[in-house]
This record gives structure tokens, sequence and C-alpha cells, in this order.
């Protein structure tokens, strides 16, 4: 799928425990991204990390959490993200999720056959 060169990133942060009715909220998400034909979508999971309640989240050992951070990035054109935030909002407010959405313009650079160079237009 060609994604337009100026795109927008819609970063999600919550934590690994969240769902969304019996799935976890992060499959909930790249499904719902899928179905809606958006770009692309991946999931992160983080090490360590600490939200609103300043709470730390960790994957050492001797402090095993459960609830470790994850982001899900999700990349399209502008009106494709802002039309798929009501469903977003509506999967995240649905249980005791709590979170942070970020939204912001990016440049896309697709690498493929032609190589990255003569896209991003470095190379005549």
């Amino acid at each position: 799928m060609q994604i337009a060169r100026n795109a927008m990133l819609l970063r999600i942060f919550f934590g690994e425990s969240d769902r969304h009715g019996h799935q976890a909220l992060y499959e909930a998400i790249v499904t719902k991204a899928r179905e809606c034909q958006l770009a692309g979508a991946t999931v992160l999971r983080g090490p360590m990390g600490f939200g609103q309640s300043s709470r730390l989240h960790t994957a050492k050992i001797l402090r095993l959490s459960f609830d470790l951070p994850m982001v899900v990035e999700i990349v399209d054109t502008e009106d494709k993200i802002r039309g798929f935030l009501p469903m977003l909002d509506a999967m995240m407010s649905a249980g005791p999720t709590s979170g942070l959405v970020t939204l912001e313009k990016v440049e896309v650079l697709q690498y493929g056959p032609d190589g990255l160079k003569e896209r991003a237009g470095l190379e005549p």
C-alpha cells in the first residue's frame, strides 16, 4: 500500500493489562485499524515506564510487573487517522482504561525496490 508522503502518526499509550471486551486492547486496536484499511500499525511493548499515577512499571525480574507499557503506532493520511479516532475513543472508554493519545504530522519515506533516496528526493 502506498502511503501519502505527508501523513499523520497516531500513537496510543496504555498498559498491557488493558482490555476491550475479551480481547487485549492492543489486539482490538490493530484489528479495527486493519478493518478500516489504515496503512499500517505496529505494537511496541516497553520494558519500563510510568504514567499519570507515577507508578513505575518494569520488566526487571525482581520487580515483575504484569502491566508493562504498550504503544500502538498507526500511520496514514490525516483524514483517515482522524476518522479512526471516534472508534479508538469507544474502545478506550469502554473499560477502566487510562492512556494517552498523540498525533503528529510526519513525512513518509517508503523503502522498496526503487530504493529510499529516489523517493526521498535526494537523487534525481
